[in-house]
Formats: C-alpha cells, sequence, structure tokens
C-alpha cells in the first residue's frame, strides 16, 4: 500500500500511532496492526462471529488509514512550502539588519537609537565610546532613563560647578521632552563632547555624540590669542596716558598698572606685581610715603565695602607740590579700577586765579553798576530804533503801496512801448525798494525779544514749486537756467520764515550770478532734510565766507542799491536760528557756492489737496461787486479805489470807520467784502468795525491792510476773521480774495 492510499487512523488505532512520525512510518505500523488483527481471525472462529466482526472492523481501518495518509501528505507539502518561505524571510531579514547595522557603523559619531517607548533599539560602537565606564551597559533594551542615570554617574563626565549627579540627571531628562536637543557635555582630559537629539516620524529618538574637542581648543587659543592682542593693546595704552591706572580683580588682586601710577605715588616700579593684593599695596602708601594730606584712607574704606559700590572722588597729596585727583569705580566683574591725575598745576592755577578774583571783584561790582545803566540805555534805544524803524517803514510803505496799485492799474491800458517799458522800469525799481523795506522790517522783527515761530508740519514740494513761479522768470531775464529737484517731503517749521528763508537765499544766488544758473533740489540725509541752492556764479572768498552773513556787507560794493543791501543772507542766518534750522556753505571760486539749509528730520506730511482740473481758468470778477474801501490815505484810497474799479468793481470809499457806518446806513445795502487800511495804532478800530458790519449786515469777507508783520496783529486779525494783506499789496492775493468773496455771495 502506497503512502497516499493510507488510511486515516480510526479510534482504535489512533493511540497506536504518533501523528509526527512519517507517513511510511505510519503505513507500517497500520500494516503490522492488520496483518496482526488478520492473523487472529484466523485463529479464533468462536461460534458468535466475532471473527467476521473484527474483519470488518479491520477493513474499515483500512480505509481510514488511507484518508490518513493523504490528509498527512497535503499537510506535509503545507509545512515545506511555509518553512521554506520563512527561511527565506529569516535571510532577507538577517541581511537588512546585518546591513543596517553595517551602516550605522560607519557613521563617525555615536549613534543611538530609541524606539517611540523609549527603549534602546540600536547603537553602533562609538556610542558612548568617550565614557569607558558606562559604554559596556549601554545594550538595547535599556530605557532612556537609565541612559541618562549611567552617564550622570560616569566618572568621566565633569558636571557644572554647583551640579550633582542627580540634578544633571534631572535637567537632562527635562531636556529630553523638547522636540530638539543640542547641549555640549565635558570630558575629563579636556575633552568635548556635543551631544544632538532628533525626533524620528514614528515618535522614537536618534542620538548623535560628536567630539569637538579640537574645535573647542582652537575656539579657545584664537580667543586666548585675542586676548593676548587685546592685552597689549590695554598695556600700550596704559602706558601712553598721563593718568596713573591700578586695576584689580573681584578678589582684590592687582591685575593692571601703568608706569604713571608708580611715579605720581613715588613708589619703583618693583613694587608693582601681578596678583598684589590691595591691603599690601595700600600698606606701602601708608605713612610715610604719603606723608601730606588727605590720604588713601577714603579708598580704602570703599574698597571694603560690599558690592555694589558707588563710584568715588577722592585726593591725595603724596608731598607738600603734588596733589592728586582720583577716581575709583567699580567693574561689572566687581573688581574696580582706580586712576589719579596730576592736578597740582591746575590747583596752583585755580589758586592764583582766586586771589585775582578777590581784586577783581570790587571792580566788577562797580562796573556791573555802570553795565547796568548802559543796558539799560541800550534797551531803550534799541526800542526807540525799533519803533522807528516799524513807523519809518510803514510810512514809506504807505505811499510805495498807492504807487504800485497806480500802476497796477495802467497795465492793460494800450500804452506804447517807450511807456510800457518806463512802466515795467517803474514797477522794478518799486520792487527794489519794497525788497528793502521788508529786510529791514524782517531784521527788526528777529531782534525783538517778543518774535515768536510758529512751527507746523510744511511740505516741500508746493513750497519749492512757488518759489519757482516766483523766480523763474527772473533767471530768465537775465538768460540763466532755473532747476528744481524736489521730493515729497515735510519738515517742521515756520512755513512764513521758511519761504523768506529760501526766497532770501535763492535771490543771492541770481543776483550774483551771470552765466550758467541755479539749482535747488531737496535731498535725504542721515541728520534729516535738506534744501541745497546751488549756483554757477563767481564763488566766495575763504575770507569772506563768514562776513557775508552780516548786515549791510556786499561781495561787491560797487553794486547798486537794487541788487540788494547785503541784509539777505543776514535775514538767513537769524530766522535760521530762530526756527532751530542751520546754514552751512561750500563754495568753490570760479565755479560757484552752495547754501544748504539743514531742517532737521522729517514731519509727516497732510494729505494733499487734489489737483485742479487740467485747463482750467481761473475765474473772473463778476462786474456788479460792491466793495468797501476803508483808508485814512487818500493817495491809497484813491489808488486802490482806481484798481478795483478797472477790475469791474463798484468800490465805496471813505477815511475812517464812522463814516462807513453813516455811509451803509443812508444807503441800506450790504458791501460784498471789506478792505480796511489799518494804520498803527488804528488796528482795534478796524477790527471793531468789521465786528459791528458784520453784526448789522452778516458774515461779510474782510481783509485788514497793514505794513505791520506784528505776530499779536497776525493773530488779532485771524481770529476775528479778517486776515492780514501786508502792504505793499501783492495785487494777486488781493484779486484771489475778491473772486473767493464773490463766491461766498
Amino acid at each position: 500500500m502506497s503512502a497516499p492510499d493510507m488510511p486515516t487512523p480510526g479510534p482504535i488505532t489512533a493511540g497506536l500511532l504518533n501523528p509526527s512520525d512519517p507517513p511510511d512510518r505510519q503505513r507500517q505500523k497500520l500494516l503490522s496492526i492488520i496483518e496482526v488483527l488478520m492473523r487472529r481471525v484466523e485463529q479464533d472462529t468462536d461460534q458468535s462471529g466475532v471473527a467476521y466482526a473484527q474483519f470488518e472492523r479491520a477493513a474499515m481501518l483500512e480505509e481510514q488509514v488511507r484518508d490518513r495518509t493523504r490528509d498527512l501528505g497535503a499537510a506535509l507539502d503545507l509545512l515545506n512550502d511555509s518553512n521554506a518561505r520563512l527561511a527565506s524571510a529569516n535571510r532577507a531579514t538577517e541581511a537588512a539588519r546585518r546591513d543596517l547595522t553595517n551602516a550605522i557603523e560607519t557613521v563617525q559619531e555615536g549613534f543611538g537609537l530609541f524606539s517611540p517607548d523609549d527603549v534602546l533599539v540600536l547603537c553602533n560602537s562609538r556610542f558612548g565610546k568617550q565614557l569607558a565606564d558606562v559604554q559596556p551597559r549601554l545594550l538595547p533594551g535599556l530605557s532612556f532613563a537609565a541612559y541618562v542615570d549611567l552617564v550622570s554617574r560616569s566618572t568621566q563626565l565633569v558636571l557644572p560647578d554647583g551640579t550633582s549627579a542627580q540634578d544633571w540627571a534631572v535637567q537632562r531628562l527635562i531636556r529630553h521632552r523638547e522636540a530638539s536637543v543640542n547641549m555640549t557635555v565635558q570630558i575629563k582630559g579636556d575633552r568635548w563632547l556635543q551631544v544632538s537629539e532628533r525626533r524620528t516620524p514614528e515618535g522614537g529618538t536618534v542620538i548623535l555624540q560628536t567630539e569637538i574637542s579640537d574645535i573647542i581648543r582652537a575656539e579657545r587659543a584664537a580667543r586666548g590669542r585675542l586676548l593676548d592682542d587685546q592685552a597689549r593693546i590695554v598695556r600700550a595704552t596704559l602706558d601712553h596716558i598721563d593718568q596713573g591706572i591700578c586695576i584689580f580683580d573681584s578678589e582684590r588682586r592687582l591685575v593692571g598698572w601703568n608706569q604713571r601710577v608708580a611715579e605720581l605715588l613715588a613708589l619703583g616700579r618693583v613694587h608693582f606685581r601681578q596678583g598684589l593684593e590691595f591691603a599690601d599695596l595700600f600698606a606701602r602708601l601708608a605713612p610715610p610715603a604719603l606723608s601730606g594730606t588727605p590720604t588713601l584712607s577714603p579708598l580704602s574704606d570703599w574698597v571694603a565695602q560690599p558690592s555694589p559700590r558707588a563710584p568715588l572722588r577722592f585726593e591725595l597729596m603724596p608731598t607738600a607740590d603734588l596733589i592728586l585727583d582720583g577716581y575709583a569705580q567699580e567693574m561689572p566683574d566687581q573688581g574696580f579700577v582706580f586712576s589719579l591725575t596730576d592736578v597740582s598745576a591746575e590747583r596752583r592755577a585755580m589758586a592764583a586765579l582766586s586771589q585775582v578774583n578777590e581784586t577783581l571783584e570790587a571792580r566788577v561790582a562797580a562796573r556791573t553798576v555802570e553795565l547796568n545803566e548802559a543796558l539799560g540805555r541800550a534797551e531803550r534805544a534799541n526800542a526807540t530804533r525799533s519803533r522807528f524803524v516799524a513807523a519809518a517803514s510803514h510810512d514809506l510803505l504807505q505811499p510805495l503801496s498807492a504807487t504800485k496799485l497806480f500802476l497796477a492799474s495802467m497795465e492793460g491800458e494800450g500804452l506804447n512801448p517807450r511807456a510800457a517799458s518806463a512802466l515795467e522800469q517803474a514797477q522794478a525799481s518799486l520792487l527794489s525798494v519794497e525788497s528793502l523795506l521788508d529786510a529791514l522790517l524782517d531784521i527788526s522783527r528777529l531782534e525783538s525779544p517778543s518774535l515768536t515761530v510758529r512751527p507746523q508740519q510744511v511740505p516741500l514740494a508746493p513750497l519749492l514749486a512757488r518759489l519757482a513761479d516766483e523766480f523763474a522768470p527772473v533767471a530768465a531775464q537775465k538768460a540763466l537756467f532755473y532747476r528744481m529737484h524736489s521730493l515729497p517731503v515735510s519738515v517742521a517749521s515756520d512755513p512764513i520764515w521758511l519761504r523768506r528763508i529760501l526766497q532770501n537765499l535763492i535771490a543771492n544766488a541770481l543776483r550774483y550770478t551771470e552765466s550758467g544758473g541755479v539749482l535747488v533740489g531737496v535731498r535725504r540725509g542721515q541728520t534729516g532734510v535738506r534744501v541745497e541752492i546751488t549756483d554757477t556764479g563767481p564763488g566766495i572768498p575763504e575770507a569772506d565766507r563768514d562776513a557775508i552773513f552780516r548786515e549791510f556787507h556786499r561781495l561787491n560794493a560797487r553794486a547798486s542799491a537794487s541788487e540788494g543791501m547785503g541784509l539777505g543772507l543776514a535775514i538767513v542766518e537769524r530766522a535760521a536760528a530762530l526756527l532751530g534750522h542751520s546754514v552751512t556753505l561750500n563754495s568753490t571760486l570760479g565755479k560757484g557756492s552752495r547754501f544748504v539749509l539743514h531742517l532737521g528730520p522729517e514731519a509727516r506730511a497732510p494729505s494733499p489737496a487734489p489737483p485742479a482740473p487740467a485747463g482750467a481758468q481761473r475765474p473772473a470778477i463778476p462786474r456788479d461787486l460792491i466793495g468797501l474801501l476803508v483808508a485814512s490815505d487818500a493817495d491809497m484810497r484813491r489808488a486802490l479805489a482806481h484798481l478795483l474799479e478797472g477790475w469791474g468793481v463798484n468800490v465805496l470809499d471813505v477815511p475812517d470807520p464812522p463814516e462807513a457806518l453813516a455811509l451803509l446806513e443812508d444807503i441800506g445795502m450790504a458791501p460784498d467784502f471789506l478792505l480796511i487800511d489799518a494804520r498803527p495804532g488804528q488796528e482795534p478800530a478796524a477790527l471793531a468795525l468789521v465786528a459791528a458790519l458784520r453784526a448789522r449786515f452778516g458774515g461779510i469777507p474782510a481783509r485788514l491792510l497793514s505794513a505791520s508783520r506784528a505776530e499779536a496783529l497776525r493773530l488779532s486779525a485771524g481770529s476775528a476773521g479778517a486776515p492780514v494783506l501786508y502792504k505793499p499789496l501783492d495785487t494777486r492775493l488781493l484779486e484771489r480774495f475778491i473772486i473767493a468773496a464773490a463766491h461766498n455771495t
């Protein structure tokens, strides 16, 4: 019977067969059982038929053995196949493990891998190599806490001062909670180890141990060389200063000094050595070495004080002729330094001066009385001069304004060329006179102690644009170019005085430039915003660069008065100082000059006004306007009325406020605008007239006409709603006011 026909064991043979036996063995056993059974059947032939029953049972057993043999063969095939696959997988796993081990072993640093539950999985031979007493115990299966405990108790580990092994282990475990760890550990034998921790995507931990002893030693050597260089520099510095210096560390030991301190204390240099205790040095400085007074006792008491110590100023007199000024100060490391300066000459000079002062005090007291009297006379004279200048300027501006108005009314009258040329020359002459009077008024105001400025945010671009409109035609008349480069910046300044400063600088540049031109530019710098006025004039000699800022100083003394009286730059310097600005000058003879106005830091500029639409026309003055003109000066009144009537305005001109009130009561009609001339002393009456007319007829646009630039007048007129139009009148400003008044009505 072959193995595949082997019957499955029945209940009788189940205990006789061993399932672990090979199929052939089991088959042999079954055949032997059948043979025995058949033999017993043949021998036992009793009447009950037991033998036949046993035969039948044996046949059944044979069939079962055959089925069991087939099952065992199939199971054996499956087992052999599984064993083959398992053996292949084991070989692959073992190869991968060998490759991983070899790869980790090639890493130059110590490598250790801990599982997500902080158990050491594998490591290379360099892991913990620097800790010889610990490395043999760094085996897979070791917990991270046990690893840290082993390292903390290693005899090779150098713990920080004041730190126990337990404290170090606790801090190390706390650092382990971080996502990334980088730390430096010191090993005995002046060795250093950098330990890095990184998390794996599965939550495990990779530890790399890199020895950085060479790097630490190189850095230490470089730092030592640097310190040596610094020490040499400090030593050279100390030896080349006139002060005596002693430097002590926190233990009060001498670490630095110079030769000068030995000379001042009358001690040989041999008495100074590295590490000398302050107490020993102080003992050498005790009497009789320091026989004079005061002594070093204050310094000794100061050194004995606990830290922190306030700086100490003291004085020494080693001899009767030598006085030393001492200064001691604590350093950050709780050491200290003290210095000694020879002040003998200064003290002798002070003593001599004191004697001189005693003799001078009486003379000074007597002269003080004289100076106070002279000062009083000067102040009274200055006040008188200021009042005279203001009054004279006003009296001069009054007829000047009238003349300008008469001349302005003649424009566009169809004059012949000769008359038009004469009119132009007359207007130019009046402008020169006006400029001179304005300069005199500016000088008078700048000298007044009551003058105040009102800084505000001033955008430079529109200011320079208006100045370009003013000076470009002047440059064109001289065949000069006028170029401007601006920036959208604002500065803190008084807009009126800032404009005046720039006007004078530009006018001065154009006045002295005969060819080329003038460039006005704005620049930003480290110190703030500056405006540069550059010309191609003859330049300014070095000897004259300070004198040009004095009153009535002109480089070209032969120039006519129409070219200026030498007041422009004086006004510039004084006004700039008043505003907190400064003016500098760079000049090259034959090439030109550059005046720089330093304006300080940039300020936030206000929102710019929307630009006027392209091609917009200036609105014309309506022909039916009624204007009330109040002016006591007949020439002024006639000239202004003549100009206004030429513009198509109906003018009601009266000499004083009472007549103005009476006239308006008679006609019972409100004017469209008010022009009130306010001579010195008449300003309150003029403002009262404005208030009375507005109470009677409502809000009428009004302007005061005045030659006074007083700040008080400007403020009071502005608050009353009647701003000042300064004389000589600018006809453009007057025209704008009338057009605005027409729109308000």
